[in-house]
């Protein structure tokens, strides 16, 4: 009786599960060289490897043709080897790693990789009535939607669709693809700036749905085991993306979709930011207080008030505003005179009322009407009309403000702000199709038109590219997104930490903050402080807030001002780790803030405790007052206290005390730390003198770490040939501990020697010998004999060898 109860359940659980289009059936499949295509009663299904790894399905209804342009894929297909296996009502598309298999009837389409399930489809392609959500109501208009429905299995964890505020769990949210500024926002966000068409899944596995229009991405808010991606119209394309851990599934989909290019090292600096600048005097003198404080300072970024007096009806103007910036040309020249680099504020929209207006309708450079006159409405900043990117003309005219701009006056980095658009008429034309179906891919491709200008126009220079809205795939084209106008209150502070871990594993790994927060005029000095020591570890420092309340330390009182000061002191400090991630980054997609659930997967939700590339581990401080609070060690290595150096083992959740002067932030043990003594800017970085930290742990018997160097602006410096990577291996070798160094230097890079402090950490015995390229050596004991700290001078073109015996 029990045997039968559970056969009827497996077989209303699998009906459930396999739930079909029922009309659909399977004709003829046929092999092509590099895809395959099966051919069903109502259109056909294509298949197309991207390596191994990689599957990209397209569905064509019948009486469409195939549409092989993508907004987001840069990688080439690659013809990997197929092999159909044909058995009795299942036909198998089997490749090395992923393979796809095809249940004849009912009609099914499933992944597996290396002969393990991942998904599959459940209705597959289908057209419904469109159920409009509220939150979208207005922006996302249409009598129906295409839909692509999956099969979930019930434990899976799903992240993904973008910068949200929601938990790092998404699922059972329905998530509108429309992107839309949310000001002032706190702990929770349905709908920001980038809304992005990829899901992972805690299976270890990656959907990317590859078509622009606007939509919806259902992460089973139905609670029905499914997953649905909805649009208005376009391609019935995805791709499947699987690899081994979670390191090579965000590569692979990186890869996918583009990797970063190497941002210049003056970037990873802390910038003076706020809105507005109103004049030349008040930039300079703010650039001044920086150096007369001695806090560190790279770029200063003008706001809207360079083009105009006025918030409202003077955007599009584009030119510097003679009266508030009388001789910008040696205001940018001062600055640079002083490492400061030049950033300007753009905006796609051209006014009415701006002093480019005639000169915008007359090279035809707008969105259109039905008609074909240029398209104008009001918003917040007045009657405008907006730049079509998408046309030739476009293009061009937007690209010679940046190039005459820089040419001009030496502008050194660009931010684009409104990007998602702010205002986008659904009736407005653009030259590629209507307001939303390019609506998403706006701010993607203006970062593109910014990149390709640098191509042609300045090819060893790379291009600064700030941008507050974006599509998937938008980091190939240099993007560096932030999370918007958030409000400046702990509220504000605490998903930060979630926007960027999920960013991070969605291609756009430079995502960060207005560090203190940026909308209302709320003084806070321990928020402000607490922001701003988190910043040490995200991707871009970047403070910046409406002007009501400072948002540069240098104008903050004296406290705030030395607490700010030491956290952007560690900043410098650890420039060499950070670039490192950074070229890191550029040649393998991995994230610059990474989630816990890389190392251990039972943290699959946590994300306020993150790892800093791979060697921090840190947990910021986001409630007022508090003088403790819990950190997720994850299991598998040892974690030692930056600041203290004490040691906890992984696998824990731990109450630590708190400091004012720092957050929690512990070393994994077994890591090198490089680091350098605070500068005023990276103009004056060099690698020739640093220290170089071992975090020593007994058992572990040998650990690599390459320390990437290179002029810090020469784009594709690597692929040039002009850049040196530092080797170190640390090993144990019975009573000796040896660490080498080896360096490879490119072709086109001169070598320097180093002169570099070693100092081993935790060490509990004095060491007897110490040897270096087998001669003795020097030492001495620091923090009560815990640390042992050898100068060791090095010829890059030559070996080293340190070997401590104890």
């Amino acid at each position: 009786m029990k045997s039968l109860k559970l056969t009827i359940l497996l077989f209303i659980f699998s009906t459930i599960f396999y739930a079909q289009n029922p009309n659909r059936k399977l004709e003829k499949v046929t092999k092509f060289k590099s895809y395959v295509e099966v051919k069903t009663n109502d259109g056909v299904y294509r298949f197309q490897p991207y390596g191994n790894e990689i599957i990209e399905t397209s569905f064509i209804p019948k009486g469409e043709t195939f549409n092989p342009n993508s907004h987001a894929v840069v990688l080439k297909p690659e013809a990997v080897e197929m092999e159909i296996v044909e058995t009795s009502g299942m036909t198998e598309i089997k490749m090395k790693d992923i393979s796809v298999k095809i249940n004849h009837s009912p009609f099914q389409v499933s992944y597996y990789y290396e002969d393990n399930f991942l998904i599959s489809e459940k209705k597959g392609y289908y057209k419904v009535p469109h159920n409009p959500m509220e939150l979208v109501k207005g922006n996302i208009v249409a009598k129906e939607t295409e839909s692509i429905e999956f099969n979930l299995t019930e434990d899976e964890v799903l992240y993904g669709g973008g910068a949200r505020a929601l938990g790092m769990n998404r699922r059972g949210n329905r998530l509108p693809l429309y992107n839309r500024a949310h000001y002032g926002y706190e702990t929770h966000s349905e709908l920001m700036n980038f809304t992005l068409p990829v899901m992972y899944s805690s299976k270890m596995y990656a959907i990317h749905f590859d078509n622009a229009p606007i939509g919806y991405l259902d992460f089973d808010s139905k609670k029905n085991n499914t997953l649905t991606y909805e649009t208005i119209s376009g391609r019935k394309t995805y791709q499947v993306i699987a690899g081994d851990d979670w390191e090579e599934v965000v590569e692979n989909y990186v890869a996918l979709t583009g990797f970063q290019p190497l941002i210049p090292r003056w970037a990873l600096g802390n910038f003076s930011s706020r809105f507005g600048y109103h004049s030349q005097k008040e930039t300079i003198e703010t650039i001044n207080e920086f150096q007369k404080e001695e806090i560190p300072v790279d770029a200063i970024i003008l706001d809207l008030y360079w083009f105009g007096k006025e918030v409202q009806g003077t955007m599009g103007n584009l030119k510097f505003d003679r009266d508030s910036f009388p001789n910008p040309k040696k205001m940018v020249a001062d600055l640079k005179e002083k490492g400061v680099k030049t950033i300007l504020i753009t905006e796609p929209f051209v006014l009415t009322t701006s002093n480019r207006w005639d000169e915008a309708v007359k090279e035809d450079i707008l969105g259109k009407t039905k008609e074909g006159k240029p398209y104008t409405y009001d918003f917040y900043f007045g009657n405008t009309a907006i730049i079509d990117i998408f046309s030739p003309k476009g293009n061009e005219w937007f690209w010679n403000i940046y190039k005459d701009l820089k040419n001009e006056y030496g502008i050194e980095g660009w931010w684009g702000d409104l990007g998602e658009p702010e205002v986008h008429p659904s009736d407005l034309l653009h030259a590629t199709g209507t307001a939303d179906e390019v609506h998403n891919i706006y701010g993607s491709e203006w970062a593109k038109l910014i990149a390709k200008g640098y191509e042609k126009e300045f090819p060893n220079e790379r291009p600064f590219i700030l941008m507050r809205a974006g599509y998937s795939g938008a980091q190939h084209y240099g993007m560096i997104p932030w999370s918007g106008d958030v409000n400046r209150t702990w509220g504000g502070l605490k998903p930060q930490m979630e926007i960027s871990l999920q960013m991070g594993m969605q291609g756009l790994a430079y995502m960060h903050s207005d560090l203190g927060g940026f909308a209302g005029p709320n003084l806070d000095d321990e928020l402000y402080t607490r922001w701003l020591q988190y910043g040490v570890f995200q991707p871009i420092y970047r403070p910046h807030a409406q002007e009501d309340v400072p948002s540069e330390p240098v104008f903050r009182e004296e406290k705030t001002k030395q607490l700010a000061k030491e956290a952007i002191e560690l900043r410098y400090s650890l420039l060499s780790y950070n670039y490192n991630l950074a070229f890191e980054n550029s040649k393998k997609g991995a994230p610059l803030m990474r989630p816990l659930f890389f190392e251990d997967e039972s943290l699959n939700e946590v994300d306020k405790t993150y790892l800093w590339g791979d060697s921090f581990l840190v947990s910021p401080v986001i409630s007022a007052g508090i003088k403790e609070q819990e950190v997720v060690f994850p299991k598998g290595s040892n974690w030692y206290n930056f600041y203290t150096e004490e040691k906890v083992d992984g696998g824990q959740t731990k109450t630590v005390q708190l400091k004012e002067e720092n957050i929690p932030t512990y070393v994994r043990g077994g890591s090198f730390i490089p680091m350098i003594q605070p500068i005023q800017n990276t103009s004056t970085y060099n690698l020739d003198k640093f220290d170089l930290h071992f975090y020593y742990e007994e058992g572990i018997d040998e650990v690599d770490y390459s320390l990437y160097n290179d002029d810090g602006e020469t784009k594709d410096a690597f692929e040039k040939g002009m850049y040196e990577i530092l080797a170190f291996e640390a090993e144990q070798e019975k009573r000796w501990f040896e660490i080498d160094f080896e360096a490879e230097t490119g072709e086109n890079y001169q070598t320097s020697t180093k002169e570099i402090k070693l100092i081993i950490h935790n060490v509990n015995k004095v060491p007897k010998r110490v040897k270096i390229n087998g001669k003795r050596r020097m030492f001495y004991l620091e923090n009560h004999g815990k640390n042992i700290v050898i100068p060791v001078t090095w010829n890059t073109s030559e070996e080293k060898s340190i070997r401590i015996k104890f």
